[in-house]
């Protein structure tokens, strides 16, 4: 069975996270691009409040075709205590029948219970499953420290029997 990591990530944390997992579990990744401009003070602002109403936005890709793959991982930042725009346009076109899924998103300190959530809530919706999940803290945190523990949850969630 093939594994997916589809993610999203504007400030390059939440790739790290997929990058990381895709190495160690031998997974293809897929990174989902949001074609509205999020990055400054007020786009980053106005990325929250899309997130809070769960705006849908334009990604590229617009879907990712899973028929070959058997487990995906979905990753996302939390904004507003909700998954990214990108994320809920992608799982909304996405065909995720019969599909077992993990779930992770990274956060500055908190809100990532709350993202992993909705995400299983549409996901399940969409017909797939939620197998596991886990939240990374980004928050005040160098890149290093957050591969390390990446790859500590991978050893203690014994994540790389999945996609078995």
């Amino acid at each position: 069975m093939k594994t997916a990591i589809l993610y999203y990530s504007r400030t390059r944390k939440t790739a790290l996270v997929a990058r990381t997992l895709a190495e160690k579990v031998q997974a293809d990744i897929f990174e989902i691009v949001d074609l509205k401009n999020r990055m400054g003070t007020l786009n980053y602002m106005n990325a929250s409040i899309d997130a809070l109403r769960e705006n849908k936005t334009q990604i590229k890709p617009s879907s990712v075709d899973l028929e070959d793959y058997g487990l995906i991982y979905i990753g996302t930042p939390t904004w507003a205590e909700k998954p990214s725009p990108a994320i809920i346009t992608l799982i909304d076109n996405c065909d995720l029948k019969g599909k077992d899924v993990i779930l992770f998103a990274t956060m500055s300190s908190r809100g990532g219970k709350n993202v992993i959530e909705r995400m299983k809530e549409k996901i399940e919706a969409r017909g797939g499953r939620m197998v596991n999940s886990f939240m990374i803290k980004t928050g005040n945190r160098e890149l290093e420290e957050v591969k390390e523990e990446v790859n500590t949850l991978i050893e203690e969630m014994d994540l790389e029997i999945y996609g078995i």
